[in-house]
């Protein structure tokens, strides 16, 4: 962990570079210290289908969650999520200038007794890193 992951509505393809906005999100997250680079996934998923608000067809989301697994104080969690909120929004600057665009995020914490994970990333980074 941690895992990034934005669903967007398929109307923000033309407006967004979810590819560039993906990196963004990386670097943010990779800046706060609190996680090792071998573990961060940051994705982007497209909904197809959707129904936002009063149904304008211009109205368009991106819905943000952040599963980390234990071990940060709720400053560090608070502090990283405002961090990449800010991130975001900056990058997303022209679809706040209409009145058809939502934003959310939202940090789980993922119990550890119930994750179950196989890596062989981590190795070849820590080595890499000496």
């Amino acid at each position: 962990m941690p895992h990034f992951t934005m669903e967007y509505s398929a109307n923000l393809d033309d407006a967004v570079d979810f590819q560039a906005l993906c990196k963004a999100v990386h670097e943010t997250i990779i800046a706060s210290g609190l996680f090792e680079l071998g573990a961060l996934r940051v994705r982007a998923l497209r909904a197809e289908a959707y129904a936002v608000a009063d149904m304008l067809p211009e109205n368009g989301f991106i819905d943000m969650s952040f599963r980390i697994g234990k071990g940060r104080s709720e400053a560090e969690k608070r502090e990283t999520g405002e961090a990449i909120f800010a991130t975001v929004t900056r990058f997303l600057t022209p679809l706040f200038e209409t009145p058809h665009f939502a934003l959310t995020l939202e940090i789980r914490e993922i119990d550890p007794d119930l994750s179950w994970k196989k890596n062989a990333i981590h190795p070849r980074i820590r080595q890499k890193s000496g």
